[in-house]
């Protein structure tokens, strides 16, 4: 099968993201090398990703324009970085969360690649300085960091090293628009990029809240799935503001004071520890015991659909049908209030 775009994109690592990785950029028509160590982590992955593709296909969820078997096709594998690298335009670095390994992986890589591909690492917490600092080909180097798994949530931040080429930023950026993610881009390297320090402003209040009588964790989680999230997965809290009156500005005349008051009732940071995750962690095993065959269960991403894998899926389908006039009807400023 010829792939419909110009170009070979190699995925370094064959776990989850890798997978999910290399059905993204086959969806999106290009040809992809899956790279690994052992040839029968790669067998196994490219296993999953076919069996993946047919049964998205069967529930209309594939994405792109060819069919299941005509991706697959574009896909191989390969243990031999070299080998694998020649002729790449792109590399996504998806090796585990380990510093000295992914350094190690792009050590390597500086040393075979040209000087027009560009380097790409899903880290979620290394910041780029630490990952790419003297690194010959640092100028193409960049973290594409995903929301996992990101076959089925498409953000993806985008944040450069202090030498990276504002070119590199604009390849990628154009990259990830093709094969359909909604990439952003972060103008510096800040700890936990914005994804997760958003995540992590919750998490922490939500453990106070729990943690000070406030509220139970399962009506905390209420609060987020029937509220909050269901805002959110439509408009942005920015937005939300300016939608919330007249305007940001006559939002801010409005709502200053009292919000500047909140805040300051906000705690120290928790240590999610003690009596507060213990009473938290009953309460969501409760929900979902916490063994392998119950989380498996509910977490999957694999064949057998799992209730997070099914709500995930159904929510860009939701998006891409509602147009944006009618998804600011939804939330007419006088129900923000």
């Amino acid at each position: 099968m010829e792939p419909t775009q110009a170009g070979q994109v190699v995925v370094i690592g064959s776990g989850l993201i890798g997978r999910s990785w290399t059905m993204v950029f086959a969806g999106g028509g290009f040809r992809v090398k899956l790279y690994d160590i052992v040839q029968q982590q790669i067998t196994s992955a490219l296993e999953y990703i076919s069996k993946e593709m047919k049964e998205l296909e069967k529930s209309g969820m594939l994405k792109g324009t060819l069919n299941a078997e005509k991706q697959f096709s574009l896909i191989s594998g390969c243990t031999d970085l070299k080998t694998a690298v020649d002729g790449a335009m792109f590399i996504q670095e998806c090796t585990p969360e380990k510093l000295e390994l992914k350094k190690k992986i792009f050590g390597q890589l500086d040393l075979i690649v040209s000087n027009d591909v560009i380097l790409s690492s899903s880290t979620s917490t290394l910041l780029p300085t630490k990952l790419f600092t003297g690194l010959k080909h640092v100028k193409q180097c960049i973290v594409a960091h995903p929301v996992n798994p990101p076959y089925y949530v498409p953000l993806v931040e985008l944040v450069p090293h202090p030498e990276t080429e504002p070119s590199t930023v604009d390849k990628t950026h154009a990259l990830m628009k093709k094969i359909g993610q909604s990439p952003v881009k972060l103008t510096k390297e800040i700890d936990g990029f914005v994804l997760n320090r958003l995540q992590y402003a919750v998490i922490s209040e939500a453990w106070r809240l729990v943690g000070e009588g406030v509220i139970s964790p399962a009506d905390l989680d209420l609060v987020m799935s029937d509220g909050l999230g269901m805002r959110y997965a439509f408009i942005g809290p920015l937005e939300t503001m300016h939608l919330n009156a007249e305007g940001m500005t006559n939002y801010c005349e409005r709502y200053r004071e009292g919000m500047i008051h909140v805040l300051k009732t906000f705690g120290p940071v928790p240590d999610f520890s003690g009596e507060i995750e213990q009473q938290i962690s009953q309460a969501m095993s409760e929900k979902t015991p916490a063994d392998p065959e119950h989380l498996n269960a509910s977490q999957s991403t694999g064949r057998k659909s799992g209730r997070r894998r099914d709500i995930v899926l159904s929510l860009p389908h939701w998006k891409t049908h509602l147009s944006r006039d009618t998804r600011r009807l939804l939330w007419r400023r006088e129900d923000l209030l």
